[in-house]
């Protein structure tokens, strides 16, 4: 008989405890992922960031289950997008801003994209440069790198741009959250 492997993943919801609306307390966050089975769940700030461990080899049997599981416990829908910690690592190393001069990494995001476009959605989405924002898709097309030096509240690079022009759910987090998220998926510790 084949034991299952642990593999450590990162979730991250969209929507959740921004402007009163969907509001959950990450201590019932916690208990909701627990009665899924998931193991080693820590929490990362109020906007909807879990890390945990877990043997169920697909990820797309995860995400249903949660997203089923959030909506029973809370009585709404929230998207929820799912990454491995390796892949974390990718995104992190991945990152074409930083490779560029002056580059403030506090104008740095990424939004997590729940797939990849289709072909015909991306060749047709325009490239954005308004007062020097700028977005660079990450080489599985799952995640959007964005440069936006007046702020995220400023650009129009906003997830509900990628949403109307992708065709697929999206969510963002500032540069500093995505290698936190990924620092503490490499600890032991439940103390976040």
């Amino acid at each position: 008989m084949t034991v299952p492997i642990m593999q450590t993943y990162i979730s991250i919801l969209r929507g959740i405890n921004v402007g009163g609306k969907k509001k959950i307390k990450m201590e019932e966050l916690k208990a909701a992922y627990e009665s899924l089975g998931f193991e080693n769940i820590r929490t990362y700030i109020q906007t909807g960031n879990v890390i945990f461990d877990s043997s169920v080899p697909n990820e797309s049997d995860i995400n249903a289950s949660i997203r089923n599981q959030l909506a029973a416990v809370f009585g709404f829908q929230i998207s929820v997008l799912i990454r491995r910690m390796d892949g974390f690592q990718q995104i992190i190393k991945g990152n074409p801003f930083l490779d560029e001069q002056a580059v403030d990494p506090r104008a740095l995001h990424v939004t997590f994209l729940s797939q990849a476009p289709s072909q015909t959605a991306l060749a047709v989405i325009e490239p954005a440069a308004d007062d020097g924002d700028q977005y660079r898709f990450s080489d599985s097309n799952e995640e959007v790198y964005l440069f936006c030096p007046d702020g995220y509240g400023r650009t129009r690079l906003s997830n509900s741009f990628f949403e109307k022009k992708l065709g697929v759910s999206a969510t963002t987090r500032n540069w500093n959250t995505v290698n936190r998220l990924y620092e503490i998926a490499g600890t032991e510790s439940s103390e976040y």
